[in-house]
């Protein structure tokens, strides 16, 4: 038996109440209510004229629904076949791990950093000692950059694999089963973590492998053929193909292909700021309503003008320091599961053009990207003329006129923030196109540029500025045989739910050539 499925418009009460849901749906279908099982399909928040509502989309059974699936790893084979190094521990490598074993592969997963918990530590002392862990950080460590830096999961790359079948693996290991309906599901960073742990429990569980503390430090190359990696205490890591799955900051992995003569390109890239307003100011914007109704989520907005865009926007949430060396400044942003701080925070960037890398194209070729980036970096850095986190700031409205601001207000980024020019941080051509764009954000939403909204710098992490290229059918590098691009940082995702949908493509293509040698003639 089919569902029939309504999408219905509810005020925020009705759509957070389910035996409201089911009144409307029953007069609707003029049925009793007793006799139907309702299951939210689809939800979002329509808050584009007068009073939000709230736009569900239902199935509707008469009697129980069907039973649920059964879960997806309970198709793993009881026995695994030939072994696979994925180098990576972040929603790519733990998606690839995870099909690897559907695939009756057993995966080795190598994690420079540290498993959450004893993260978690590292992160304390780079937000309250200033001390940044080389290996473990926001970026680096069980999970990847997104645990503890918010956990959306939305995207919009729909072609690149099966979306729901992320999620569902997330909602097999704790999450909430609402990241199947949201329009813009959300886990949170203080819950992400102990779903990660329950991903590596179920890849240990089911004969896979998974090591921390191992940083690579070089490959096992033979004939053009790589073989396995070494690990920075000389141990050898062997396998039947190795997954590159280490996330757009692993500086060290791009300057060890390069230096391997493995080819990589040069990859466009983004780079601006963190702009953080109250929460109750994005509320009045996009709600027109102060204070917000109780049943609505924090409001997010989206901008595009003049090449000028939000990026990983966060409502309720925080900024954190997302450097991975010393000497380097860089922030990023990050929402708990309720999404309940006093703070909205987004990036807000422009595209990195080839003139601004012109300076550094002839000493750096593909890497001039990589150089810019760290300069910029460490500009933000060299600002405070102290050894610290701090990070610099602008009122946004200063930063439009350009003038350092006398005094600054409460911020969320815990390190601390010092007043200066962002003109002296940035390179000119970025800063000047930052201006139009929030100058035009201003203009579309009455009440962004207000005294108490502030830019904090430098948000230049948003992708990897390195591409690691493959061939479009195999999945393998053009040059290197069973040596497999994956995820964020070999430039083919960008987020949470692509990178995992991206392992999970990787895992299968590596199945597929192993299953082709296999029956090869010898």
């Amino acid at each position: 038996m089919k569902p029939r499925t309504l999408e219905l418009k509810l005020t925020p009460a009705q759509a957070s109440d389910p035996s409201e849901v089911l009144r409307v749906v029953a007069k609707k279908l003029k049925k009793k209510g007793h006799k139907l099982t309702v299951v939210p399909r689809r939800r979002a928040v329509d808050a584009r004229r007068g009073e939000p509502k709230i736009v569900l989309s239902v199935d509707v059974w008469e009697g129980p629904p069907p039973p649920p699936p059964p879960a997806t790893l309970e198709a793993v084979p009881d026995r695994l076949g030939s072994s696979v190094v994925v180098v990576g521990a972040g929603p790519a490598g733990y998606f690839c791990a995870l099909e690897l074993l559907l695939q009756g592969l057993k995966p080795i997963v190598l994690e420079r950093g540290k498993d959450t918990q004893a993260r978690r530590y590292d992160l304390r002392a780079i937000t309250q000692k200033n001390t940044v862990h080389e290996h473990s950080n926001y970026c680096f460590g069980e999970g990847g950059a997104g645990t503890y830096s918010d956990g959306k999961l939305y995207t919009r790359s729909v072609k690149r694999g099966d979306i729901k079948s992320v999620l569902q693996l997330f909602v097999e290991h704790g999450a909430t089963p609402d990241i199947l309906v949201d329009s813009h599901p959300h886990i949170g960073s203080d819950k992400l973590p102990y779903i990660v742990e329950g991903l590596r429990r179920s890849i240990l569980e089911l004969g896979g492998e998974v090591h921390f503390e191992s940083p690579v430090v070089d490959f096992k190359l033979k004939n053009d053929k790589l073989e396995g990696v070494i690990l920075a205490n000389g141990d050898e890591v062997l396998g039947e193909a190795v997954v590159l799955a280490t996330g757009h900051s692993a500086r060290d992995i791009f300057h060890l292909l390069h230096r391997r003569g493995i080819r990589i390109e040069n990859k466009p890239f983004a780079l601006g700021l963190r702009v953080e307003h109250p929460q109750p100011v994005v509320d009045s914007i996009q709600y027109r309503q102060q204070p917000r109704d109780e049943n609505l989520p924090a409001a997010s907005y989206r901008l595009a003008k003049e090449g000028v865009y939000s990026f990983c926007m966060c409502p309720g949430g925080i900024m954190v320091p997302a450097a991975t060396a010393p000497g380097e400044i860089v922030v990023n942003g990050m929402s708990p599961s309720k999404r309940n701080t006093r703070w909205a925070n987004s990036g807000i960037v422009t595209g990195v053009e080839e003139e601004d890398l012109a300076p550094f194209a002839e000493e750096f070729g593909e890497l001039r990207g990589l150089a810019f980036q760290q300069a910029v970096e460490k500009a933000a850095f060299e600002a405070s003329g102290d050894d610290s986190q701090m990070a610099p700031c602008q009122r946004l409205v200063d930063f439009i006129e350009d003038k350092e601001s006398s005094d600054l207000p409460r911020v969320s980024y815990i390190p601390g923030v010092f007043s200066v020019k962002l003109s002296t941080v940035l390179p000119r051509r970025i800063h000047d196109q930052l201006q139009i764009g929030f100058r035009l954000f201003g203009e579309s939403l009455d009440g962004f540029l207000i005294p108490d909204a502030v830019v904090v710098g430098v948000e230049s992490r948003t992708s990897s500025p390195v591409r690691i290229p493959r061939e479009d059918d195999s999945l393998q590098h053009p040059q290197i045989e069973e040596l497999y691009p994956c995820g964020e940082g070999a430039g083919y995702a960008g987020g949470i739910v692509s990178a995992a949908m991206d392992g999970q493509k990787v895992a299968r293509a590596i199945a597929r050539s192993l299953k082709a040698s296999e029956q090869s003639p010898r």
